[in-house]
């Protein structure tokens, strides 16, 4: 598999994943597929290499994959580019659905989040639980913080974070707080350059192969939590969403064989997602 600058595998904006059910699956896949704007962290990790393959060996339709952050990827479904949504920001994916643009929202996964830092730790916040305490500590110590400043799902949790530690990280942009405005594993990378602390989804984290001098600093604050969800985007407001197929996918997903997929897939003998669809 090639391997991009930050060791996490590469992937193009779009994955074609299909795998034919016999001679008809196959004719049938080559005609239906289905786009799911996605956060990149499902794709990085190498989550959906691993379990789309099977959704599509079940029902003959195939998987275009959009990875970018949550906030891009509720853009781009809004602007009629994708027949399902599967991200990690619930207030904002509730305001997707409440707004018209999703049909409905279903729980499908979880992992958390977590601080990493460099080894030397010049805030003193290894070990700790209170990841707003950290990331205050950070602050008030003027240690370099990397930032994906991309409106992703992780971000969104890493400003409530600095929100309720009561620092105006606007005031301190091109600072001790410095924007990448890039994905999660290019973000580590300039982290890892600098020194610097900065917030992860787990799964991206251990995926990432760049890790010298870097280590989880904090971890298991209940804040960290980080729920996924998935959303079939409304046909009312984009009649060319593919009803039949995406609803389909979304089915698949929250059902036993897609949560028992998610819960099945690991890497270095972790498991990175947690299913917890009702």
């Amino acid at each position: 598999m090639e391997q991009d600058m930050t060791g996490i595998p590469f992937r193009a904006a779009f994955v074609g994943l299909a795998v034919a059910l016999g001679l008809s699956g196959a004719a049938k896949a080559a005609d239906e597929f289905i786009v799911v704007q996605s956060t990149t962290s499902t794709a990085n990790s190498g989550l959906l290499d691993a379990i789309l393959p099977q959704f599509t060996a079940k029902t003959g339709i195939a998987v275009r994959v959009v990875a970018v952050g949550t906030g891009q990827a509720i853009k781009n479904a809004e602007n009629g580019d994708g027949d399902v949504l599967l991200v990690h920001a619930k207030p904002a994916e509730e305001k997707f659905v409440a707004d018209g643009w999703g049909v409905q929202r279903f729980d499908v996964m979880y992992n958390d989040f977590v601080l990493i830092g460099p080894e030397s730790d010049p805030a003193g916040v290894k070990g700790g639980k209170d990841v707003v305490a950290a990331m205050k500590a950070v602050a008030d110590k003027g240690a370099p913080f990397a930032s994906r400043g991309d409106d992703s799902g992780t971000h969104k949790a890493e400003l409530k974070f600095w929100k309720e530690a009561g620092v105006d990280v606007k005031a301190a942009s091109g600072g001790w707080y410095r924007e990448t405005g890039s994905g999660m594993g290019a973000t580590l990378n300039a982290a890892a350059g600098m020194g610097a602390y900065v917030l992860s989804d787990r799964a991206t984290w251990i995926s990432f192969g760049n890790k010298a001098g870097m280590e989880i600093v904090v971890e298991g604050d209940q804040r960290l939590f980080n729920q996924y969800g998935v959303i079939l985007v409304n046909p009312e407001k984009r009649p060319s969403v593919k009803v039949e197929a995406g609803q389909a996918f979304v089915d698949w997903l929250i059902g036993a064989e897609g949560q028992a997929a998610i819960a099945g897939f690991q890497l270095e003998g972790q498991q990175l997602f947690f299913p917890n669809a009702k």
